[in-house]
């Protein structure tokens, strides 16, 4: 499974506290087309996973370049994620209003709108000054499976996590006529229920809306009601969007089993990787801050999980934890780098010898090799090429290369009939039976 807290596009810089276990962090939280999106990363998403695509670019025009570059940011990044995850794995991307509804198209075309399991609402009630608001107390996590065999663990939420205890009214019968939820002080109950009794008695309440209550504990739904870490926290490190171990043990618990593995791309501070060990998972974390792995090995000791003496049973050692900054090789030809990661042997079309070119240089390539017309309907556009759209003669999603042999230039409404299910051939044969083709 993924446990994962990336950028939010929040358009700040965020920075750690001076002197804090997490000192020296930073990063920033800001996004330009320009500057942040690279060509690579354009061509994989509009040549591989048009739909995806067409999420970023619609992003861009409803709300602006910088949306349209976290997507992007964000697109390829997913892509990998579900790579490497199996049929029984399941995400959960923690985000806030700012960018969560545009998230949610995003990972829709990445895994699939029935692939959706959840919006999970991380309810931490901070104070509110404003007047004109509704108090903002809430980020939300979105929650996908791979398949249809996705892990589920309910969970129980109990008094001791929550600090819940429930009171009853009964009548002489022991029939219980009134149930309370206690979440204040004692005082305060007891004179509510005294109040509820005397209303009772003199019979000032219909029965209509009194409730039947004797479950006093209930699964875990769709809202987690638990406080953000407060500044004289133990479990405090400074990081400037640090997030409960509480919350996140919570989902690895849902969703993963003991000894499975548990990957955030994102780990920051080590929330995701401290509450993995915390439930006996296996546990990879990635980050680009140099200081990550000195954190990641202060918390564990912090939380009595990482030990010298091989004669402590809980937690692990420290030789045990692996560090590298050398990237993991690709191995998509079945052959796994690690063979207990194993998703399911798959194989990808090789790629013929030869240079790879970027999209803009391929159409310049194609424009010189096939002429300025479209290969759907053969219209000669001569000097305006602003209609002519880079496609493949095979769909990628039918085993197509990027390969110059498989890549022709397509009119925008060619392109669109075509799609990325049908070939050049059916396109040309389709075009001369509805009269489109240009002798």
């Amino acid at each position: 499974m993924i446990a994962t807290d990336p950028p939010f596009n929040k358009g700040r810089d965020f920075h750690a506290t001076p002197s804090s276990l997490a000192s020296g962090a930073s990063f920033q939280d800001r996004w330009s087309w320009e500057d942040d999106v690279h060509e690579e990363w354009t061509d994989k998403l509009e040549n591989d996973f048009p739909n995806i695509y067409h999420v970023i670019q619609g992003s861009r025009k409803s709300y602006g370049d910088d949306m349209g570059a976290f997507l992007c940011f964000m697109g390829v990044r997913l892509v990998e994620m579900k790579r490497v995850m199996k049929p029984s794995g399941s995400i959960y991307l923690h985000c806030d209003p700012t960018a969560s509804h545009y998230l949610k198209e995003l990972m829709d075309a990445v895994f699939g709108v029935k692939n959706f399991r959840n919006e999970i609402i991380w309810h931490y009630g901070k104070m509110n000054n404003s007047i004109r608001n509704f108090a903002q107390n809430h980020d939300v996590i979105l929650r996908y499976s791979v398949s249809e065999d996705w892990v589920f663990n309910a969970i129980p939420r109990g008094e001791s996590q929550y600090k819940t205890r429930y009171r009853k009214v009964v009548d002489s019968n022991n029939q219980i006529l009134f149930g309370y939820v206690k979440n204040r002080s004692d005082k305060l109950l007891d004179l509510r229920i005294k109040k509820v009794e005397k209303r009772l008695k003199r019979n000032l309440i219909d029965s209509d809306v009194l409730f039947d209550f004797d479950k006093e504990r209930m699964d875990q739904d769709d809202v987690m009601d638990i406080p953000i870490i407060r500044g004289n926290s133990r479990e405090r490190t400074g990081y400037p969007t640090q997030k409960p171990i509480a919350l996140y043990e919570n989902i690895i618990r849902a969703s993963s089993n003991k000894g499975d593995i548990v990957l955030d791309p994102f780990c920051g501070c080590a929330t995701t990787l401290i509450a993995a060990e915390k439930l006996d998972r296996q546990w990879v974390g990635m980050d680009i801050w140099k200081q990550a792995p000195d954190v990641v090995k202060m918390r564990l000791r912090n939380e009595g999980l990482l030990h010298d003496d091989k004669s402590v049973q809980l937690g692990i050692l420290a030789q045990d934890i692996t560090f590298t900054t050398t990237a993991p090789e690709r191995t998509d030809d079945g052959l796994e780098a690690v063979p207990f990661l194993a998703v399911k042997e798959k194989t990808v079309p090789l790629e013929p010898p030869g240079r790879k070119m970027t999209r803009k240089e391929m159409v310049a390539f194609l424009m010189e090799r096939d002429g300025k017309r479209c290969k759907g309907c053969n219209r000669d556009f001569g000097d305006d090429t602003r209609y002519l759209q880079l496609d493949h003669n095979t769909p990628r999603s039918q085993g197509g290369l990027n390969h110059e042999s498989n890549r022709m230039l397509l009119c925008g409404p060619c392109n669109q009939m075509k799609s990325d299910r049908y070939t050049l051939k059916w396109l040309q044969q389709e075009n001369k039976k509805r009269g489109y083709w240009q002798a």
